[in-house]
């Protein structure tokens, strides 16, 4: 694909993730749905291909590629009509391992880095709870020094990869009596860890080879060298990864909308009916362009306010216009390429119905859309 923003490394990146998309996850993911997860040898041989680190240091086994790297990886799994394998892949690289590349200690990123970019242990982020949703400032989770150790105790739910991760960035408070966004600690803590439950998976709507769980931590023991960062400053921490993990979704939602539109061009133009194909009525032919045109508009912001991140500019309106924008395009293209296909459209084993459901969440997750606008509107005034 021609652009300015790519390059051959880029271009190559694309290819390769297509491939490997088409050849071994379209024909076999219809069974993750049914299993509710991805299963590990495909994440392991993501992490062989290179895959899941493509923005990480190559002394751990990574690319050192910038934003757009993620971006392709985004927009290309967004291709596979998966959504829950999308997803599954993109908290891993691009919401949660994050926070450790971003401020781990060179003892941390030594001990966990090797094995992320591997895919031999997967990584999730528990910030957001039950009574809070995502006002990360208000969380409930506490977390009190005894010792060496910290004690964690409280409850984060909607914890994607929470039910066969691996190895978890959790956020809790550990300054009750510091501002809200200036006493919250972000902890390292591995499946496993004593306190520390899956009290329940989460059955959605969507997303269904992607796993859902509510973390519980009841008297969880962390030591403190597990702290990612410096203490009570976590917030900021989180806040910094928001721009990155925007980007991601909406990149996945404009590969999701692409690839719908051409799904839906393939079957009205071979759908017949009324004595000729469905793309022969000037109505649906229209509709389509139109929605293409649009992609392609997100595609672009997409692709613009990744450069103006790679370059390390502020780009918070720009992304969080990307995340609103797609996030309710990608719905809109799924309502009318449903509406194309027919009753089978509404029948489990077309493509477009699933992917009708799992798009749902993209005006939601990683921000709202109402959120989204909040954010642009601030920048417009000052």
């Amino acid at each position: 694909m021609n652009s300015i923003y790519f390059n051959e490394e880029h271009t190559m990146l694309r290819d390769q993730i297509r491939r490997f998309v088409e050849q071994r996850v379209m024909p076999n993911a219809e069974q993750w749905e049914e299993t509710g997860k991805v299963p590990r040898e495909i994440l392991q041989e993501m992490g062989e291909l290179g895959f899941l680190g493509i923005r990480y240091p190559s002394e751990f086994g990574g690319s050192e590629m910038d934003t757009l790297g993620s971006v392709i990886l985004a927009e290309e799994l967004g291709r596979s009509t998966f959504g829950g394998f999308a997803v599954t892949v993109l908290v891993h690289t691009d919401m949660a391992s994050p926070h450790l590349d971003n401020f781990g200690n060179q003892q941390q990123l030594a001990k966990y880095m090797p094995d992320i970019i591997s895919g031999k242990k997967i990584a999730g982020v528990a910030v957001t709870e039950p009574d809070v949703g995502s006002d990360v400032a208000n969380m409930k989770t506490r977390a009190v020094k005894d010792g060496d150790d910290y004690v964690l105790n409280g409850s984060k739910m909607f914890i994607t990869n929470g039910v066969h991760g691996d190895i978890f960035f959790v956020a809790a408070k550990t300054d009750t009596d510091a501002k809200p966004s200036r006493g919250i600690t972000i902890f390292a803590v591995e499946k496993g860890t004593p306190g520390f439950t899956v009290s329940k998976s989460l059955k959605k709507m969507g997303w269904l080879s992607s796993d859902t769980a509510e973390l519980v931590f009841d008297d969880c023991r962390v030591p403190a060298e597990n702290i990612l960062g410096e203490l009570n400053k976590g917030f900021y921490s989180i806040m910094r990864n928001f721009q990155n993990e925007r980007l991601v979704l909406g990149a996945q939602t404009m590969g999701e909308a692409a690839k719908a539109i051409e799904l839906t061009l393939d079957y009205v133009t071979t759908r017949k009916a009324f004595g000729g194909v469905l793309f022969d009525k000037q109505v649906i032919r229209q509709r389509l362009a139109a929605l293409a045109a649009r992609v392609e508009a997100g595609r672009q912001l997409v692709y613009h306010a990744a450069w103006l991140d790679a370059q390390g500019m502020d780009c918070i309106k720009e992304v969080s216009m990307a995340k609103a924008y797609c996030g309710e395009l990608v719905n809109e293209v799924m309502y009318n390429c449903l509406q194309f296909h027919g009753g089978f459209g509404y029948i489990r084993e077309s493509a477009i119905e699933r992917m009708y459901r799992d798009a749902r969440i993209q005006s939601i997750g990683g921000g709202a859309t109402e959120v989204m606008l909040e954010e642009v509107s601030k920048r417009m005034i000052s």
